[in-house]
This record gives structure tokens, sequence and C-alpha cells, in this order.
């Protein structure tokens, strides 16, 4: 019968699923739809095995989520009419975490080998009750539910260090990823803005390293450092017993936390606490954001007392964590210092090594043994590859996918969790109108879109990605509602990702799921973005001319917009179709549903028709694959770039953009400019200058003009600007456009010394 149902259930279509209102996120394997209803009310009664005590607390926590819905205290293994029960089963079909669920009208059988699958059960028929008020009917369609996870880590991960929360934020995190079936929380504790865990053997970590000067009303990367007397007050930590209650809290929800101790970078407020862990020893108060003049922010390679104390600490955090994995960072190491350090050279000729990079596998590789001899394993950013990987550890791959192919295919277990689309902090729409992010655009469908496994695997590689998780950097979250604002609904994307088959995968079924859901946060206040009603606007190129494609990712919405860069309404333009534009102007676009405008303000996108539109470019030294914008043309697109760097730009890390145009016939041009874009916050900076060339065959060129950058690379507000020169008329047929690299990141900057990016959008011939 249950292979029946499975077989059914592929072939219903998903209106049907729709319509008896399965709304459970993330969707189950197999659903096989019944008719009529159970309710839950007076004459319905828990039926279960009060001798085990994992069952036992299931039934207690559903009973008790009845109860806070309406108002009902279930009564438990009663005659009534109609019975729920919850059982431990041998189910060999759906594993460690699966679950079986069976509905009608007078009886809801839930069935699974474990406490966890249980939990998952419970969860999704909690999912299937309306966004109800106290004392309103609890109404459940029937139906039949075969389900079990695709992947087994299934993450979501907080910086505790730039901000703290409490243990109730962190309790109510835990919740939110327990209701969308997520079951590792991975809990970044150490990190240069603050030390957030109590190692009683070391007290000033959380004496001086837990508290700063408080510079809140300044964004992360402008405030100035703390000076000698002013008091530092804004801060915390989490006592052992704190940390011990949080873990027996996130284990009776089947969420594992895998604790992350940084190192050897990205531990300022370490040093803050015991300056003779760095290379230069020199005392050195908290850092208060992103400012790191003189700071010192890796602990000294080349000193085996720092192996020592963090033997010590890691002692104290494996003694306090069951998880099978200690997570050690490992990534953006300034390896300046080390070069600078006669400790650290003198490690690394001891060990015959040939160079930094080396020496930090070398420091990673001693952690490893010291984890290891606790029975504990490690896992790193995808920097730990670097210098050569530790013989056990795993991998966490955030630079997009390649430390994590590279890692597979060296059989080491991965976690994928790319900085695209796993970004949390990062924009979700706008970003004009949102809260200040740090950057990047990672919108709810690129999070669905999202599949785990890198193509570039083989089945038996693949067997290596454990899974993926949401990280959430907290540079620019510093309240409990704008971390709820972020991870909502990405969360509940990504956990249907990571839970379900990939051949169940539906962005309209999920759109049409999620109107329940956010109805319940609505009820609950909590917060969650509505930037999926964001309108995308695009183009397509047809020989030479500009079509332009509107959408968005909000189900039955309709989009309105302008093309005078007037504000649209319901009185604008009904977008249909795609529609040709032969005329530079500003197209401004809102999603409407059920005739309310559902953005929070309007997309808008700049075209620029020029001579050059849909000519094709070539480069000198190639764009960076991580911005590849929309092609080989982006900077002949017609298409000018936003604010929003992660769409419509090209980047170049550590080189200069040389691009050649050939408008294809001889024509008369008087003008050229190259648009580009700062972006401090994200390691963004103008180029030094543009120098502007023409030609006639292609190969002896003469320079019209140059533009020189007068504007300081230190400057910290996001804006664009448009590299321009203006000459006599005369005939042209090939274009060479050329941005000088602004070199490495400033004095001060957190990425000091290291390569920058540039960015370039179009190149506008007139």
């Amino acid at each position: 019968m249950k292979k029946i149902s499975i077989a059914l259930w592929l072939l219903l279509p998903t209106w049907l699923i729709a319509q008896n209102h399965i709304n459970i996120i993330p969707q189950p394997v197999a659903v096989f739809p019944i008719t009529g209803s159970f309710i839950i009310d007076e004459n319905a009664s828990l039926q279960f095995n009060e001798q085990q005590k994992e069952v036992k607390a299931v039934a207690d926590f559903f009973s008790s989520t009845v109860k806070k819905l309406s108002g009902i205290q279930l009564a438990k293994n009663a005659g009534k009419a109609k019975r729920i029960f919850i059982q431990l089963q041998s189910l060999s079909e759906v594993g460690k975490e699966g679950y079986q669920l069976t509905i009608n009208p007078t009886s809801l059988m839930l069935a699974a080998n474990s406490k966890a699958g249980l939990l998952y059960g419970v969860q999704s028929v909690l999912q299937l009750l309306p966004a109800v008020r106290t004392n309103e009917v609890l109404e459940i369609p029937c139906m039949q539910v075969t389900d079990y996870p695709r992947f087994k880590w299934r993450g979501m991960h907080l910086d505790v260090s730039r901000h703290f929360f409490g243990p109730d934020v962190i309790k109510a995190y835990i919740d939110l990823m327990a209701t969308y079936k997520m079951n590792v929380f991975h809990w970044h504790l150490v990190d240069d803005g603050g030390w957030r865990i109590e190692i009683k053997k070391y007290p000033l970590l959380t004496k001086v390293g837990a508290w700063r000067v408080d510079k809140n009303n300044l964004p992360w990367g402008q405030r100035p450092q703390a000076k000698a007397g002013e008091q530092a007050t804004y801060g915390g930590y989490y006592t052992q017993e704190q940390i011990k209650e949080i873990i027996a809290y996130a284990a009776e929800k089947n969420i594992t936390i895998v604790p992350e101790i940084e190192m050897p970078g990205h531990v300022a407020s370490a040093i803050a606490a015991y300056p003779e862990l760095s290379c230069s020893q020199i005392p050195q108060l908290p850092l208060t954001g992103g400012n790191y003049n003189n700071i010192s922010s890796n602990y000294c390679a080349g000193n085996d007392n720092v192996y020592q104390f963090l033997q010590n600490v890691l002692t104290e955090v494996i003694d306090l964590f069951p998880s099978a994995y200690i997570h050690i960072g490992g990534d953006e190491v300034d390896k300046g210092p080390w070069k600078k350090c006669a400790r650290c050279q003198a490690k690394i000729k001891a060990n015959g090594l040939k160079n930094e990079e080396e020496l930090q596998s070398y420091f990673i590789k001693q952690i490893e043994k010291m984890v290891i001899a606790k029975k504990r394993k490690i896992i790193g950013w995808d920097e730990i590859l670097e210098g050569g990987l530790a013989p056990d550890a795993a991998v966490m791959s955030w630079r997009g996918e390649a430390g994590g192919v590279e890692a597979a295919k060296m059989h080491h277990e991965v976690i994928m969790s790319p900085g695209n689309p796993c970004y949390f902090d990062n924009y979700q729409a706008g970003p004009e109108g949102e809260p200040l992010a740090i950057g990047g655009m990672n919108t709810l469908k690129s999070v669905y879109d999202y599949e785990p496994i890198p193509k570039e695997l083989n089945s038996s590689e693949a067997k290596y990605v454990l899974g993926a998780q949401g990280n959430v950097w907290t540079e620019y979250i510093s309240t409990a509602a704008h971390l709820e604002y972020m991870i909502l609904p990405r969360m509940l994307a990504l956990s249907e990702v990571l839970w379900s088959p990939k051949s169940t995968l539906n962005w309209n079924n999920f759109n049409n799921k999620l109107k329940n859901h956010t109805k319940g946060f609505d009820q609950k206040g909590i917060h969650y973005s509505k930037g999926n009603f964001r309108v995308n606007i695009n183009t397509i190129s047809e020989q030479g001319n500009l079509k332009v494609n509107m959408f968005t990712e909000a189900d039955n919405a309709k989009i309105y917009y302008s093309i005078d860069g007037s504000t649209p309404d319901i009185g604008s333009l009904l977008y249909t179709q795609p529609f040709y534009i032969n005329s530079s102007q500003i197209i401004k676009a809102v999603t409407v549903v059920d005739g309310l405008v559902m953005s929070t303000k309007p997309s808008e996108q700049i075209f620029a028709i020029h001579k050059g539109v849909a000519k094709n470019v070539n480069y000198l030294t190639p764009y960076s694959t991580y911005y590849p914008a929309n092609g080989n043309n982006t900077l002949t697109d017609g298409i000018r770039g936003t604010l929003d760097h992660g769409k419509n730009w090209h980047g170049f890390n550590g080189a200069d953009l040389t691009a050649t145009i050939d408008l294809g016939t001889v024509q008369q041009v008087s003008s050229i400019s190259l648009g580009c874009i700062q972006n401090y916050r994200s390691w963004i900076f103008l180029p030094k200058l543009v120098q502007f060339e023409v030609s006639l065959d292609g190969i002896k060129y003469v320079q019209v003009g140059n533009d020189i950058n007068n504007l300081s690379n230190t400057e910290q507000s996001v804006f664009i600007k448009n590299f321009k020169t203006n000459f006599t008329e005369q005939a042209v047929r090939f274009i060479r456009v050329t941005a000088k690299d602004a070199g490495n990141c400033p004095k001060g900057h957190p990425g000091e010394g290291k390569p920058g990016w540039m960015f370039a959008d179009e190149i506008v011939i007139q």
C-alpha cells in the first residue's frame, strides 16, 4: 500500500496538493492526500507508551503546543473517539530521521525509528494546522506521508562575536531551526569582535575579551578604535552552565551544536586579554569594529605556549560540547606578521616548511592532533586547504564551491556554505529600502535554486558532501528582530533544499506554501523579509536591439512599471511580456498582489542605449568567475550597474581591466565612459585611473583621454563613479578601455595589504 501511495503522489499535480492545504516545509518525500480531515478537540486523546522516555518527551511537546494554540488539554491514553498515536516502530525505508504519518478522520498515526523522526513528524503535523489564534478549531487534512532527509548536515550558523545574543535569543533561533527540520547549529563563539565562551583556566578571555567600547551609533567599518580610559560596556558571554543548558535544549530538538573556536586568525579578542599570544606581544584594547590599525589578530604560530594555551581551551570546550565535530576556523589569516616574526620563521626552518602557507597547515595539524586525542574531528573553513590539508579534517566551503570540490576529490568530508547563496547576512532585496547589510545579494529564489552537490563531483565523490548550511555574520545585525528578518524566509528555502528529494523541489509550490507560514510569523510577531516581492529587471539582446524582461519571485503577482522615472502604482503600465527599448531611460517597477503594492521600494534600472550596445568585448585579463554578471558582453549590454554589486558588474581581483570593443563598422564617436563602484566593506575600490584609446584598424591605437581617480580609497560610503572622456568627434571602429587596479586594501581595512577588487559595469560610447 505504501508503494502505491508514493506512486500515486508522484502523479499528483501541484494544484491538487495546494488545494488540500498541505503546507509542509520542507516538502516531504511522498504525500498522498485523502478525503476528509482530523479535528483536534476534547474528543481526541494521545496514545503512547509512557514508559519510553523519548516517546513521552515527544508526546509532551505535542500536547503542550496544542494547548498553547487552542487551550485544549489532550487526554493521555484515554478511550476517546479520535486518537493520536505516537510510537517507535521499525521502519527500514525512512532511516534514522524519517517518519511515516497516516491521518484519517478518526486517527492520526505517527511512527518513526527514533525520537528524531517522531519530532520531525510532529513538526509536520503542526505545520498542517492553519495559522490560527487561540481557541479556534484545529483541523488537519487527511493524508499519508512518508518522509526522510536527503542530507545529514542541515545547518544554520550564527556569529555571536560581533554582536552578543543572549541565551533566550539562541533558544528562539534553535526553535526556528527545529520547526523546519534543520539539525546542526554552528555557533561562532570566538572572533575579533568578542570572546563569548567562559574558559575557567583563562578568565581574562571573558573579563577583557568579551567587552568593548560601545560605538554602535556608527556602521561597523567606520568605528574608531577605543582609547585608553574609555569604558568597555558593550558585549557579553555565555557561562559554562548556560552553554550546558543550551546544548541540552538543542538536543531535545535533535539539533547538534558545533562550536567554533576561531584560530589562528580572527583572535584580536583573545590577544586583547593575553597579548603574549601574538607575534608582537604588544598590549592592545578590544576592537570596536573594523578598524585594524596596529592591531594583532593572529596567534603566533612559532610560540609553543600558544599551542599549550589552545590545548587548554579546547579541553574545556570539548568537555562541554558532545558534538563529533569541533570547528577551528582557519579563515582569512593575515600572514604578514608571521613573515616578520623570528619565532615563526624559526618554526618554519625547524620543521622544513616552505613558507607561511605551510606554517598555517602545520598549525592546523597540531590542533587536529589535540582534537583527535579527545576522539573528535576538526572542521575548518576552506583556507585550511592552503599548505596541505590536515589528515582527517572536514572542510566548510565558503569562497564559492572550489574548496569543497577539492576536498571531496581528496575524500574529505565537506559542508557547502558558499557566499552565494548561503550567506544570509547579504541583502535579499534592494539594497535600496533594506536594512544596511554587508553587501552582496542572495534572494529567496537563489537560495531555493541552490544545488549542494557540485557538478564537478562524480557519484563516489559526491558522497563526501554531508550537506550545507546558511551563514549569518553579524557586523550589521545587532538585534533579535533584525536577525529574524535576515534568516526568514530564506532558511525555509534552504531547509527544503537540504531535506527534500531534488525531484520534488518546485518553486511555485514552495511559494504557495510559504503564505501560510508567513501568516504564522505575523501572528507570533516574528520578523521576516518580504524581499521576494522585489522585481528583477533584465535585458535580452536580439541582433543589436534590447528587450526588457521583468520577473518577480512572488506567487500570483502582477508587475506595474514606469519608464519616466516616476514611482509606479496600479495605475501605471502593466507588464505582460518583454518589450523593446530604443532610448536611454530609467525603468521602475513594483510587485502588486490582490491590488496592493507589496514592494517596500520600487526596483529601478537605468538603461543606456549607445553605439556599443550588444557589441562583442575582448578582455586582455579575464574577469573573475565569481562575478560573471551577464556574461562576456556585460560591459555592452545596455544595463547600468546599481549599488548591488552582485548583479551586472564584472569583478577583477588584483588585476587591471583592459577591454576592447569592435563596433563592426566605422562610426563617429566623441565620448566614452566606464562605470565603476566603490564598496569599502566588500573590498571593492575605484581604479587609479581609466585610459581611453581608439583605432580604425584594431592595431594602431591613439589615446583620446584619461580620467584620474581623485577620491580616497578609504571612503566607506557605497557609490558609483563614471570615468569619462569627451573629445573632438572622429571616425572610430575599435575602442580600448584600460582601468588601472587600485592595488591592495588600504591601511586600517580588514583586508589591509591584500589585493582589492575592481568592479566595472558599462562602457558607454556616444
